[in-house]
Formats: C-alpha cells, sequence, structure tokens
C-alpha cells in the first residue's frame, strides 16, 4: 500500500527534496508551508499525488485542524516529516528572549504539537514513522549558533525518549542531522543586534555563512534518498547524520565528549557518600 506523508517546509530544500522522493516511490505526499502558493509548481508536476497545505507549524490550532483534515481525506498518516524550520545567528548575550522563544516555537513546539496529532492514528495502527529534521547542531554548537542549536538539542532529548515510548508499538523514529546542504536554510533565518566584543568569534560564524551560502556541498537530493532507504531498513537509526561535514561534526564531538569523561572519571565516580 502506497503511504500517505506529511512535510512540513515542504516548499523548498529538503522538505521538497523528500517530498519528490516520497513521490518517485509511488507515494502521496501533502506538503505543507506557511505560503501555500510556494507549492504550486510541485502540486502541478504531480497533480495525483502531491497535494499543497497551508499551515504555520507556530499555531497549534491550525495543527489540530490540518491533521484532522488530511486523516479525514486519507484516513491515515505514514509518515510526519518535521522539516519546518530556520536559522537565527548571534551570540548568546545578544540573542533576545523573543528571538529565543520564537525558535523553540518553530523548532520544538511545533514539532511536538504535529507528532502528538498523528500518534494516535499510529499506535492504532502499530506503524507508522516520525522524521525530526534536526542538524548537526543539534549534536554540537559553537560560536554564534547558541539559539539554533538549543532548539535542535531539545528535539533531538525528546526524540530519544518518545522513540523508547512508541517503539515498542510499531512505530519508527529519525532523527536527521545535516551538515550544509544546499538548500535556503542559510538565507531564511534571523540575525542578532551584533555587539564587538563578540565580532572575533561570532563575526567569524556570520562571514563564514555568507560566503558559504550557495556553494554548500551537500545534495538535498541524495539526502533524501538516504532518509527513505533509513525508513525502509530492517532496523532504521535513531540517529543520521548526512554529509561528510556532518558526520566529521558529531563523531569530533562524541570523541571530544568521551575524552573530557574520561580524563575527569576517576574523580566523578568517587562523589558517591562514603561506605
Amino acid at each position: 500500500m502506497n503511504k500517505v506523508w506529511l512535510v512540513t517546509g515542504a516548499n523548498s530544500g529538503l522538505g521538497r527534496a523528500i517530498a519528490e522522493a516520497a513521490v518517485a516511490a509511488g507515494d502521496v505526499v501533502v506538503a505543507a508551508a506557511r505560503r501555500v502558493e510556494t507549492l504550486d509548481e510541485l502540486v502541478a508536476a504531480h497533480p495525483d499525488q502531491v497535494e499543497a497545505l497551508r499551515l504555520d507549524v507556530t499555531d497549534g490550532a491550525a495543527i489540530d485542524a490540518a491533521v484532522k483534515d488530511v486523516l479525514g481525506r486519507h484516513g491515515r498518516i505514514d509518515v510526519l516529516v518535521n522539516n519546518a524550520g530556520r536559522t537565527h545567528v548571534g551570540a548568546f548575550e545578544e540573542t533576545s528572549d523573543a528571538e529565543l522563544r520564537d525558535l523553540f516555537e518553530v523548532h520544538v513546539f511545533g514539532p511536538a504539537a504535529l507528532a502528538r496529532a498523528v500518534l494516535p492514528g499510529m499506535r492504532e495502527r502499530r506503524s507508522g514513522a516520525i522524521v525530526q529534521m534536526s542538524s548537526m547542531g543539534g549534536q554540537m554548537s559553537f560560536a554564534g549558533f547558541s539559539a539554533y542549536s538549543a532548539t535542535k538539542f531539545a528535539l533531538e532529548g525528546m526524540t530519544e525518549a518518545l522513540a523508547d515510548e512508541v517503539g515498542p508499538l510499531g512505530i519508527r523514529t529519525l532523527i536527521v542531522e545535516p551538515g550544509a546542504f544546499r538548500t535556503s536554510l542559510m538565507g531564511n533565518g534571523s540575525a542578532s543586534a551584533e555587539l564587538p566584543d563578540y565580532q572575533a568569534t561570532v563575526g567569524a560564524t556570520r562571514a563564514m555563512l555568507a560566503a558559504g551560502d550557495g556553494a554548500q556541498p551537500g545534495d538535498p537530493a541524495k539526502a533524501a534518498a538516504l532518509i527513505i532507504a533509513a525508513l525502509e531498513a530492517e532496523r532504521t537509526p535513531l540517529h543520521l547524520p548526512l554529509g561528510e561535514d556532518g558526520v566529521d561534526a558529531v563523531l569530533g564531538h562524541l570523541d571530544e565528549v568521551r575524552a573530557q569523561v574520561g580524563a575527569w572519571q576517576e574523580r566523578t565516580r568517587a562523589t558517591a557518600f562514603d561506605a
């Protein structure tokens, strides 16, 4: 039976590539975006397999109504892809409370609401998959990305627990951690007002992002194909870093953490009450 996908942020980048890969596999895609007109080309190319859905993932009531509508028309949602997102650059001190909260709405609370909305049906069928589009910044961080990584760390922690809860019910979970892929992410973001003292650190990050936009090495189509392969594997991995930079960043960070823990473990293990 062909699957029914709900993909947020399906109008461009990795979301668009995932939607196209699902269509190529013969599946039906409900493609969601805030500006539904940006989906016209995708729908026109695949009128029998793609439906456009206007959805702002920060609107909880709209999420419930959208999922109810999809279920009413298709009877099920087999795969949810929480892909909608944007970037934000700013030093920790530069980032306002409003900027931080807005980013959490998009990257944490929206995906959480969507997952809760589709889970009853998946539990009833004892099948389904939830794909969380995170980032290598969901495993490690660096100057200028404290807010962005905070949201992705939260998404990943939430999903690790979710995986333990729904795995025994036949529901798969996949956290995707891309490096730099050629999408509009870097051009579709916000930035905090700059403080001169962070020019050497956060300023370097801003310059790197500006210079690299449009020249990222990652191919979204290849990423989408691998995501589908991971979902179809006998054992779907929970974490899937993508691209050489993504894999290197995640593995390098894990090595650093292991080294730091190892250097102090004799003393840290000795913090229990004396026998």
